[in-house]
């Protein structure tokens, strides 16, 4: 068969889609070309009919009109197998263009196909490199852990213990102690009045060493 159609050899069909739309190609350029043509030879003839429509419309006398209308009816019997002629070709290059348009949606599909072999291949084999055992192990693991770490806070929750509640009577007796405790650390007496540094008998805080009393001034000196 495809020896008949000129293929010695066979081809594969993508090679005959491209043939063909080739083909199909030139022949439409061929089609579009000859209908421009006849396009052209009918707007002459419909210039050519308008002149002699001005001249008919100018003559007076019947027997000036005769030959001119004669010429007018040739160039309209031309002109209406030029439209026929027109017409026929123009259905033949749209019949070639729905061809070339299922030429090209063929095509489109193969490369479609094509494709969708190549993901669905890709696919086999990075899923195929998936232990879906280990996946699942791996999951259960995942899961154990988080229910460990649930119970943990809970435990850490309950080991906390809850805060008794504090009542008014035992405000009132802690903020007595702290004040009780603040007057004796600032040096303040229970009047109010702050005692003197001399009279309290710690140091201050800024003297790194204790104050020498009278007898261990007198000590120092006889020992000089």
């Amino acid at each position: 068969m495809n020896r008949l159609f000129g293929y010695g050899n066979e081809k594969s069909h993508e090679q005959m889609l491209q043939e063909s739309g080739r083909a199909m190609g030139q022949a439409q350029q061929g089609l579009q070309e000859r209908v421009s043509q006849l396009d052209t030879q009918i707007s002459q003839l419909n210039f050519q009919l308008q002149s002699l429509q001005k001249k008919i419309s100018s003559s007076r006398s019947t027997a000036g009109q005769r030959p001119l209308r004669q010429q007018a009816l040739k160039l309209l019997n031309k002109r209406k197998k030029l439209e026929t002629m027109r017409d026929s070709l123009d259905s033949q290059a749209w019949s070639m263009t729905q061809a070339q348009m299922t030429s090209d949606n063929l095509k489109n599909t193969m490369v479609t196909v094509n494709a969708l072999k190549q993901t669905n291949k890709a696919l086999k084999a990075q899923y195929g490199k998936i232990n879906v055992d280990k996946l699942q192990d791996m999951q259960d693991e995942m899961i154990d852990l988080i229910e460990q770490g649930d119970e943990l806070q809970q435990v850490l929750a309950m080991n906390s213990g809850d805060v008794e509640d504090i009542d008014e009577s035992e405000l009132d007796a802690e903020l007595d102690a702290l004040a009780d405790e603040q007057l004796m650390g600032s040096g303040i007496d229970e009047s109010g009045l702050e005692v003197p540094s001399y009279l309290t008998d710690t140091v201050p805080q800024f003297v790194d060493e204790e104050p020498q009393t009278e007898s261990a001034n007198k000590a120092l000196e006889s020992a000089q």
